[in-house]
């Protein structure tokens, strides 16, 4: 007699997300002190110090539950991106509301469409409802919003752009975008992630938000991860159009947002130079990279993001590894379908520099 079935059988397809390699990991296991970390898009110059003061002021009440309204953060985030508040989506960082976006639209069957090499958590959330993920392949690394808008159904309930695109930093351009838009549904709800939104400066970077102002079904997501250099607190934030906005908060889980996280984001919109920071950091290091691709005639991908996409021409894994015993930790490209590509985040230039002539030095031994 067969054991009897516990889980749903939709938990099967589930893959547990696979984060960058700590620092702590790599400090074990080659006894290093010396590392760089360019592996998960992260702020190297860390959150605004206005937010540090607010971290440290609102860690003396934690045995408080946080607000779960979120009342002064959202008041700010409406006057910054002028919508009432009960269109402001507030989460555990953009993974928590893509979580309740899944949870709140996709019922089983519904198709949730998305581009190849997608992030993870669009795919997980569908397979969780126990949607159909349906990928549309990339061209040239970029999203083919022509081949997702032949490939609309009345099935799809979904689709999640990621703007700028995570792992290649490619952008998905104005007029890309509506052409994707002419073929949607009624019925079906466009998501935008924008998680690297702070990075783009491109007239051709389309205004999202002006949809949602239409009263399109968009949703569209940001967070205080990235530029605002507060990963560790998980605060993810966006807007929608109220019927969408109502269905999200009615699946929130409650108190999703801690207070220190809360008080640090507040504080972040309050400091206005810590964007522009970590813009011109990033680009700095962008460029620093691209120079050195070039000289090493490695081909990339152009990047509207704080990381960069490029192909090293052999097997991913075993440069990851080497840069590893350099101190250098970097994410491979083989978990997005790209065995010879490495996405690389941007660093100090202490951090770029580093990484830089690792790299030199990996593949100059493996050309020996």
């Amino acid at each position: 007699m067969s054991e009897p079935r516990l889980t749903r059988p939709c938990v099967d397809q589930l893959t547990p997300y696979s984060p960058g390699k700590p620092i702590e990991e790599v400090q074990r296991e080659f006894g290093l002190t010396d590392i760089v970390k360019l592996a998960s898009n992260e702020n190297p110059l860390g959150p605004s110090p206005k937010a540090v003061e607010a971290i440290c002021r609102a860690a003396s009440e934690v045995w408080l539950y946080p607000d779960n309204d979120c009342y002064q953060l959202r008041r700010a985030l409406s006057e910054k991106l002028g919508f009432p508040g009960e269109q402001i989506l507030l989460g555990h960082g953009s993974d928590g509301l893509i979580h309740n976006i899944c949870l709140a639209f996709v019922s089983p069957g519904d198709e949730v469409m998305m581009s190849t090499a997608p992030f993870g958590q669009w795919d997980f959330g569908a397979k969780l409802m126990e949607g159909t993920p349906v990928y549309v392949p990339m061209v040239d690394f970029r999203c083919d919003t022509e081949a997702m808008a032949a490939r609309v159904s009345a099935k799809t309930k979904v689709v999640f752009i990621g703007n700028p695109h995570n792992p290649t930093g490619a952008m998905v351009t104005k007029a890309e975008l509506e052409t994707l838009l002419a073929a949607l549904t009624e019925s079906t709800i466009l998501v935008m992630d924008e998680a690297y939104y702070d990075y783009v400066d491109d007239p051709e970077y389309p205004d999202s938000l002006a949809l949602v102002k239409q009263g399109r079904p968009v949703i569209v997501l940001r967070t205080f991860s990235k530029s605002y250099g507060l990963a560790g607190l998980r605060v993810g934030y966006g807007v929608a159009t109220p019927e969408l906005a109502d269905a999200l908060g009615r699946v929130r889980e409650p108190f999703d947002v801690t207070s220190v996280g809360q008080a640090a984001a507040l504080a972040s919109l309050h400091d206005p130079a810590q964007v522009e920071r970590a813009k011109a950091l990033s680009d700095e290091s962008k460029e620093a990279m691209y120079v050195a691709f070039e000289r090493l005639g490695l081909a990339y991908t152009k990047s509207y993001a704080n990381f960069v996409w490029v192909d090293v021409g052999r097997d991913c894994r075993e440069v990851f590894q080497e840069l590893l015993k350099r101190g250098v930790i970097v994410r491979t490209g083989d978990i997005y379908g790209a065995p010879t590509h490495l996405r690389v985040s941007t660093g100090t230039r202490e951090q770029t520099e580093q990484f830089v002539a690792g790299l030199e030095e990996v593949l100059g031994s493996a050309a020996s």
